[in-house]
């Protein structure tokens, strides 16, 4: 079977180690080719990373005439899976993987908001509440929002939850209730946003809604900026010093220089680090690895495998 690394040379190089090359090439029966620049591949199946291009239905045949599977070492496929899953092209990534550190992420800032450590940067002077009954909101339950919820329960906070596809039953194994957006915003001390992607949830985090947070709450947003309307979020934390945002993600992103945003003192903007980074990027190669020798080699079924209902409800 003919395999081919496609995209860009450098993030390849960073997201698939050569002990991770040498294993794919070994199964398939012939080393593997790097295809650079985008250029066509008459490939079976290809290993990509962040940088996959999207493309026109008509394009997805000229170059890649032979393509059966994607194999994706990053997380959202938004951008570019629906073309190849209306042409057959199976489709697996390694969304669960990068989901690990956002949770991991998000979770620390939790608690350290929790602590109002953030205080000590941004000038904020309400009484710290603690992690006790601390009461958190998680807009989301997608993977990374049952992933966060899930570190948290070893912790003795309260959680309460929106979304709209997790029945409430399976909420409790979370020790998560059940909540509205509006319910989450009036009474959390600190609210976490981990809405999928989608036209149905932009601007979902409205102005109403951010104008009904305490007026000592956390904002968290680690998952997508466009969910959230920016120039609300600028007057309400102008409104509140005591209120804290902590943005991971932007929209636009990055974020002007210039956005009003960024003279609040109470607004910290970090450069999208909450995916994986480092040593983390090989948790993603060795999720497609395994299911490339599952699915491919073995013939067995997915575990990773992303298909179009999925990507009404995943980020």
């Amino acid at each position: 079977m003919k395999t081919a690394f496609w995209g860009q040379p450098d993030m390849l190089r960073k997201v698939y180690p050569e002990e991770t090359i040498s294993k794919i090439g070994l199964a398939a029966g012939e080393p593997a080719s790097f295809v650079e620049d985008y250029s066509p591949t008459d490939a079976e199946v290809i290993f990509t990373t962040w940088g996959m291009k999207s493309f026109r239905h008509e394009e997805i045949r000229e170059v890649f005439p032979n393509l059966k599977y994607i194999f994706y070492a990053a997380g959202s496929v938004q951008s570019f899976a629906r073309p190849f899953l209306a042409q057959g092209v199976r489709i697996f990534s390694a969304w669960q993987a990068n989901a690990v550190p956002v949770a991991e992420f998000t979770a620390s800032q939790i608690l350290l908001a929790g602590k109002r450590y953030f205080d000590i940067f941004t000038g904020g002077n309400a009484p710290a509440k603690g992690n006790y009954n601390l009461k958190v909101g998680i807009i989301g339950m997608g993977s990374v929002g049952w992933r966060t919820a899930s570190l948290l329960k070893r912790h003795h906070v309260t959680v309460l939850a929106y979304d709209k596809f997790m029945p409430a039953d399976i909420m409790v194994e979370y020790r998560a209730s059940k909540a509205s957006p509006q319910d989450i915003f009036r009474e959390c001390d600190v609210i976490s946003n981990h809405l999928a992607d989608n036209p149905q949830t932009r601007g979902m985090i409205s102005r109403k809604l951010l104008e009904s947070m305490k007026e000592d709450a956390c904002f968290i947003n680690t998952g997508r900026g466009a969910q959230v309307d920016h120039d609300a979020l600028y007057d309400v934390m102008k409104a509140s010093p005591n209120r804290t945002c902590l943005l991971d993600v932007t929209y636009p992103e990055p974020l002007p220089e210039d956005h009003p945003l960024r003279t609040l003192k109470n607004v910290i903007i970090s450069p999208h680090i909450a995916g994986s980074l480092g040593n983390e990027l090989r948790r993603m190669s060795d999720y497609m690895l395994k299911e490339f020798f599952s699915v491919v080699v073995k013939g067995e079924e997915p575990t990773f495998e992303v298909t179009k209902y999925m990507l009404e409800v995943m980020a």
